[in-house]
């Protein structure tokens, strides 16, 4: 290890980084978690839970303590038998619709032994094995249902907010509306009103105390504050009444007639199963976005969820509670507060139990106005504009309101079914629209067919292409993807006809440069071989392959020999920085040495953060932007899927070797260039053009100069999501910011700064470093002396974090519940912290500062992860803290 690497072996707290600077960290010893993380997250989950059940219970007019009861019973059966371990489990909102209608009709003890029935058809859909099936219902549909049941809480909890009863029905209450707005009474709606601004509000506090108070949660502030204002104030107001346990009603024989009662049972089911196997993914997504959580807890186990649904609602509706589901707040509180197994559900499910036994004094002053207004809030949020967007988005914003207008007029079971009609007439109305038309440039044809071609497309197709005259050029482009055999026979017979009378036919897929031939097309035929040609392959790409310009590596069956590895067998990795193997353009090539001669490594077979293989050629190839002359950007640590992804490292001067024998060998094809740029003035230039030309008219006006390193796989419009004008980019290797008067005559990244600060007047800046950088390694593996190459000279500004790294009078920058993984992490982290500092020095920068004009953020990039990390801020340690998922409605 280079005398530059810093160990800090005196500092007994800090011995975990003493480790080679390519080498994974020391194994630590296990410890139980249980007392701590999951302790805590128990009781966030908890002070959450219970208001909420209260609030439920209420909404549906079930017994208050049937609420108390479903949330310990979802806490610890489902807790404990269920498959995702991080869901917490309870009386959901989502069911409050459902279950106020069966209390309604049948009364409440017929309505226990309706969600008795409905855990034993859980159990038997999840002993079939089916729950996977549930996700096929159209996300539409399931939003649909939730923003009707959403407005039909809303609009029932109201007339509670306004001190009045609400009717049986959403189109009742509406009609009743007026008269109750007449008859308001000031106390129920004070105490409402103040229940919702604090609800509002709480998590809206700025600053170190903001972030320090919203560890308490807002549902419970909320209630509380509400009621001590409710006592203190001595106001008169219908307050929560929680009977003795001995009176507490528990299941009944079912009675009603028979249809009516199955209808039931299975709207009970639907609306539980569905709503649990989504919650469960979603649990799956926050726990992804947890840094070394999924390794240890796993993806949900949907099958046994649906099992312990099933257990959980067999147990609480023989005790007399509410139906149980999976709960979108508590699970994401349960993860956000650090939990790593199922024990913290079942804590909170035992802290239930002691509160509904033993805190009944205390319930029993919360005024029914404030947990009335605590479930109008959620049922608002269910209508989430998120959703609304991403529908119309996909356009099915119809499927949307239909189901949700159908919950609201007619019932969820209603809803539901008549969502699922919509979205299959919908299906089949985008099967069937097919557009073709066909128009003349330059002297050649053009047939563009928008949609699927079936059956029912073959006439106007045949139409369209007998406007081509005999002896023409004609393109025709297929912009879909399912062609039937009755389309595939018309197309194929024009096409022979065609070019039997001296006529050439191309056919083209919906993606530029894709051309449609032998083996496979982009739509599962196979067409004439004719027009098949090395150039029109098939296509691997990626679904990122629009900012690789379509960088399609060629089938090895239908490659030229000359394209082959002849000793391996395998088609040969081009190796170009930035770009994987498997997606890097082939060019023809004389066959390179043997992988086992003298001096040149075997390829080898690297796993990526996706854990897919691919092979990449380690013949001294550049793997990162910013690495050092004849190494690698990546340490060989990762070249087994460690924490910074991907890559190969080589020697000094082996890549000059390699190159100067297969020149052409990291070389992209000729045309690539012009072929991304007739792509971008196809496919993407007339959806920007709009936007670009405001631009030029208004000139930039970016908010943020976000200065990154210059490697190619930070990609910062996409991390950002950012787009044309937002942001003011400056790139260099390693990311650097040098000091005032330091640059020796390149004042390039000082003028940057100058420019963005004073003359566009950004309002924030960010550093933003990234996991293994070359530039990095470069510094921890530099040896005093030698050649004085450009690109040691600007590595000299890195110097400052490498001593920041080695003052044991500062503390670690580190990432938050993790420590960096090796040295180069270690590095990157202070390399961010380091650069903030010198932009501090820099004149323009202290100006806007003191004028409070300007933000300074720092940010890591996990390439591995695809994870961002922010800075904290104010002072103290350095940490990093991710980014995580947004929160869930209810």
């Amino acid at each position: 290890m280079s005398a530059c690497v810093p160990t800090r072996a005196d500092d007994s707290s800090r011995a975990e980084h003493t480790h080679e600077p390519h080498s994974p960290p020391p194994t630590r010893p296990r410890r139980h978690r249980i007392a701590g993380a999951d302790v805590s997250a128990s009781i966030a989950v908890f002070l959450i839970a219970l208001p909420l059940s209260l609030g439920i219970a209420l909404a549906t007019g079930a017994p208050l303590q049937a609420g108390l009861v479903a949330a310990a019973v979802g806490g610890l059966v489902a807790g404990w038998l269920g498959g995702a371990p991080l869901q917490v489990s309870g009386p959901a909102a989502g069911l409050t619709v459902v279950t106020a209608d069966l209390i309604h009709q049948y009364g409440w003890r017929t309505t226990c032994a309706i969600t008795v029935l409905a855990g034993i058809a859980q159990l038997g859909l999840g002993s079939l094995r089916v729950a996977r099936g549930a996700l096929a219902v159209s996300p539409a549909i399931v939003h649909g249902m939730l923003a009707g049941i959403g407005v039909t809480i809303a609009v029932a909890q109201l007339h509670i907010v306004l001190g009045g009863t609400p009717q049986s029905s959403v189109l009742d209450n509406l009609r009743a509306l007026p008269a109750q707005l007449a008859e308001l009474r000031p106390a129920s709606v004070s105490v409402s009103a103040l229940t919702l601004a604090l609800l509002f509000l709480w998590p809206r506090i700025p600053g170190r105390a903001g972030r320090l108070l919203r560890k308490v949660p807002a549902a419970l502030v909320a209630v509380a504050g509400a009621t001590s204002a409710a006592s203190l104030a001595g106001l008169t107001l219908p307050k929560v009444d929680l009977p003795s346990w001995r009176s507490h009603a528990l299941a009944g024989m079912p009675e009603g007639p028979t249809l009516g009662l199955i209808a039931a049972v299975l709207t009970t089911t639907l609306v539980c199963s569905v709503q649990s196997l989504l919650g469960a993914v979603a649990v799956d997504k926050m726990v992804a976005a947890r840094p070394g959580l999924p390794a240890r807890v796993g993806r949900s186990d949907l099958d046994r969820e649906l099992l312990g649904q099933g257990a959980a609602n067999i147990v609480s509706g023989t005790l007399g509670g509410l139906p149980v589901a999976g709960v979108a707040v508590r699970s994401s509180a349960n993860v956000q507060s650090g939990a790593v197994s199922r024990n913290s559900t079942m804590l909170h499910g035992v802290l239930v139990v002691v509160a509904a036994l033993l805190m009944v004094p205390i319930l029993e002053f919360i005024p029914l106005a404030s947990l009335a207004a605590l479930v109008m809030a959620v049922g608002i949020q269910m209508v989430s504009l998120h959703h609304i967007r991403t529908v119309t988005r996909h356009r099915e914003v119809l499927v949307y309101a239909v189901t949700t207008l159908g919950v609201v007029v007619f019932g969820v079971l209603e809803g539901v079914a008549l969502g699922i009609a919509m979205a299959v007439a919908v299906a089949l109305h985008r099967l069937t629209r097919t557009r073709i038309t066909h128009d003349e440039k330059e002297g050649v044809h053009h047939v563009h067919v928008r949609g699927q071609l079936t059956f029912l497309a073959v006439p106007r197709l045949s139409r369209a292409l007998h406007l081509v005259p005999q002896g023409t050029h004609a393109v025709v482009e297929l912009d879909g993807s399912f062609m039937d055999h009755a389309a595939y026979e018309s197309l194929q017979d024009w096409q022979n006809t065609h070019t039997a009378h001296g006529g050439s036919v191309e056919l083209v897929g919906r993606r530029a440069g894709v051309r449609i031939g032998e083996p496979t097309t982009p739509i599962g035929l196979h067409l004439d071989a004719t027009s098949a040609t090395a150039e029109s392959a098939d296509c691997r790409c990626h679904p990122w392959t629009p900012w690789r310009n379509h960088q399609c590596e060629i089938p090895e069956s239908i490659a030229p020999r000359d394209e082959r590895d002849g000793h391996t067998g395998q088609a040969r990795a081009t190796g170009t920085a930035g770009t994987d193997a498997s997606d890097a353009p082939r060019t023809s090539e004389e066959p390179g040495p043997a992988p086992d001669s003298p001096g040149v490594p075997a390829t080898d077979e690297v796993s990526g953060p996706s854990g897919g293989g691919r092979t990449a050629s380690t013949v001294g190839e550049v793997g990162d932007s910013d690495g050092p002359s004849g190494t690698s950007g990546l340490d060989r640590s990762d070249s087994s899927g460690g924490p910074s992804g991907s890559g190969s490292t080589g020697r000094p001067g082996e890549g000059r070797a390699n190159r100067s024998g297969g020149a052409e060998a990291g070389r992209p094809r000729a045309h690539q260039l012009a072929r991304g740029i007739s792509a971008f003035h196809r496919n993407t230039a007339p959806l920007v053009r709009g936007e670009l030309a405001r631009l030029a008219r208004e000139g930039q006006q970016p908010s943020q100069l976000f200065l990154t390193c210059a490697d190619s796989r930070l990609v910062t419009s996409m991390i950002t999501s950012s787009g044309p004008g937002d942001l003011f980019v400056v790139r260099n290797v390693g990311n650097l910011v040098p000091l005032p008067g330091q640059e020796s005559g390149d004042d390039s990244v000082a003028a940057a700064i100058e420019y963005a600060v004073d003359v566009l007047q950004v309002r924030s800046i960010t550093v933003c470093g990234h996991s293994g950088c070359g530039a990095m390694q470069a510094l921890l593996s530099s040896e005093p002396g030698g050649a004085q190459t450009p690109l040691r000279r600007w590595l000299r500004h890195g110097q400052p974090s490498l001593e920041r790294l080695s003052d044991e009078s500062r503390p670690w920058a580190r990432l938050a519940g993790r420590a960096p993984a090796d040295a180069v992490e270690q590095l990157c982290l202070t390399n961010v912290v380091q650069q903030l500092e010198h932009l501090r020095a820099h004149e323009s920068v202290a100006r806007a500062l003191r004028a409070g004009a300007l933000e300074l953020h720092g940010m890591y990039f996990h390439v591995g992860e695809a994870q961002a990390y922010l800075l904290a801020e104010g002072d103290g340690d350095e940490v990093f803290d991710h980014v995580g998922m947004a929160d869930l409605s209810a």
